[in-house]
């Protein structure tokens, strides 16, 4: 079954998030590597497809609109888009699907393609796991990289090596790219989060972006851009803001090329991991054995309070992120990276 020769054609199904897809990338890489004649296609959410688009390791990118499909009122149109995709993912006639999502969604996603291989988690949530007729222990307190690279091992892959294929930059950037080419040594701060339990507060970042001895730049959504004014207003005009205002592609290059990152628990912070730019990550509600910066050369700052880590989006009480002071983060900076 794990035979080279045997999968011609295999889909990835893993549309969501950031962070998770740049945590697949290893395994994209032992995949192709294990399986470097068959054709690779990769199921993405729309809004993350720039992270893919143009890969060497991918011959073709699907994108759904899963975001729309949660929304009752556009129901009927999310029926047709569905029915549409399920049949041309079944026309694919695909060797091997492997579901690293584990949701109902992706295991429907993955059952309807009809493959004579199709392999999950066998901890996968919401009944997902039923629709796998090949399952694969991951284990839950074990980093998701690693989780993923055991489904690559289950294929014969080797594993040996983790490496990060991020798709290079294209020529067509926006103005956005002036700013990169400008920037000599900088930092970045990433201050929003998907969690608003997982958000350390803007004036904490402000206040270390005034100690430190480069020049930061705060990154993220255009939903982060009220936060991120109020990192640069803290700063004491050590900061600038790009927030909303660089695509991923343009994420990724100021990712690359950043002295050191300071970030939430978030899918930015994993970029930079990707490219071994050492990361000052701040948990409190995640834990960093599951989702914190991989490899060596970071440093994971945690609350102390035993409450922490609880897992929990929405919490009364931000005691925790709270709990860890600005020159807990700047002394950890300090010790860990040379400045």
């Amino acid at each position: 079954m794990s035979s080279i020769r045997y999968y011609k054609k295999i889909l990835i199904v893993k549309p969501s998030s950031l962070g998770d897809i740049v945590h697949s990338l290893p395994f994209l890489n032992s995949l192709r590597s294990c399986y470097p004649k068959a054709e690779i296609h990769w199921v993405v959410g729309k809004g993350f497809e720039g992270l893919l688009e143009g890969h060497p390791m991918i011959d073709r990118i699907i994108v759904i609109n899963k975001d729309m499909w949660k929304q009752v009122s556009h129901a009927g149109k999310t029926v047709r888009e569905a029915g549409h995709l399920l049949r041309q993912l079944r026309d694919e006639k695909y060797d091997l699907v492997i579901d690293l999502q584990g949701l109902l969604r992706s295991g429907i996603i993955t059952m309807a393609t009809r493959a004579p291989v199709r392999l999950g988690f066998a901890e996968a949530r919401e009944g997902s796991r039923l629709f796998y007729n090949r399952k694969i222990a991951g284990g839950r307190d074990v980093h998701a990289v690693d989780r993923y690279m055991k489904v690559a091992e289950s294929l014969a892959c080797d594993t040996d090596d983790i490496v990060f294929p991020f798709p290079l930059m294209k020529n067509n950037l926006k103005e956005t790219s002036d700013l990169i080419a400008s920037l000599k040594d900088y930092c970045i701060i990433v201050p929003g989060a998907r969690w608003k339990t997982k958000i350390w507060r803007a004036e904490n970042f402000g206040k270390l972006a005034s100690l430190l001895p480069v020049q930061s730049v705060v990154v993220g959504s255009r939903g982060d851009s009220a936060i991120a004014e109020r990192v640069v207003q803290g700063s004491e005009g050590k900061a600038v803001s790009v927030a909303g205002k660089t695509n991923l592609r343009e994420l990724i290059e100021l990712m690359r090329n950043a002295k050191f990152v300071v970030s939430n628990d978030s899918g930015p912070m994993h970029i930079a991991a990707g490219f071994k730019v050492p990361v000052a990550a701040i948990f409190g509600p995640t834990s960093p054995v599951r989702t914190g910066p991989y490899g060596k050369g970071h440093v994971a700052i945690t609350s102390t309070l035993d409450c922490a880590p609880c897992f929990r989006k929405s919490c009364r009480d931000l005691k925790c992120m709270d709990n860890i002071s600005v020159d807990t983060v700047y002394g950890e900076i300090q010790g860990s990276f040379s400045l």
